[in-house]
């Protein structure tokens, strides 16, 4: 079972409650080669909507990139090039993605996989200028979620005081 899997269970069954008010920003989510082609050809299952479903139920001002799912381009740090010490490479071949994170006005930029993450968020963020925000979609969901004998109220009221 993967994460995917694992948080549609809880978000379908209502085993958790999440409040969107926390993310009120524009927000896009990244499909992960990991995680789609990579996944489909290892396993025979990509996971390409789920991720987008979690993340719509958590930020309501959603927008994706174009193109999306299979088509969607990598971030640069595939293969585990993020590790490696071509930085300037890795950079280069992020210009696509960060074309595409700016195209959706994004200031929350959701992806899954640790490798993405990294890149977005330390390099195409700093060399392509985009001030964005990145976090993981299970980061983002306990963000969201509305503890048990918690309103909606008052987790808005707690987020507020952090």
């Amino acid at each position: 079972m993967s994460v995917f899997d694992l948080l549609m269970e809880y978000i379908n069954e209502g085993r958790i409650k999440l409040d969107p008010s926390r993310h009120a920003m524009r927000t896009t989510y990244h499909d992960p080669c990991n995680y789609g082609r990579k996944s489909m050809k290892a396993f025979g299952v990509a996971y390409y909507e789920e991720g987008r479903e979690i993340t719509q139920q958590c930020c309501p001002e959603f927008k994706d990139m174009e193109p999306r799912g299979e088509s969607n381009y990598c971030c640069g740090a595939g293969g585990g090039a993020w590790a490696m010490p071509f930085a300037p490479e890795r950079v280069f071949y992020g210009r696509i993605k960060a074309r595409q994170i700016q195209e959706t006005g994004a200031e929350l930029v959701i992806a899954p996989c640790h490798n993405c993450r990294d890149q977005m968020m330390k390099s195409l963020n700093q060399e392509y200028d985009l001030g964005i925000e990145v976090k993981y979609l299970w980061e983002l969901v306990a963000d969201c979620l509305v503890l048990p004998g918690q309103d909606q109220e008052e987790a808005v009221a707690v987020a507020a005081d952090e």
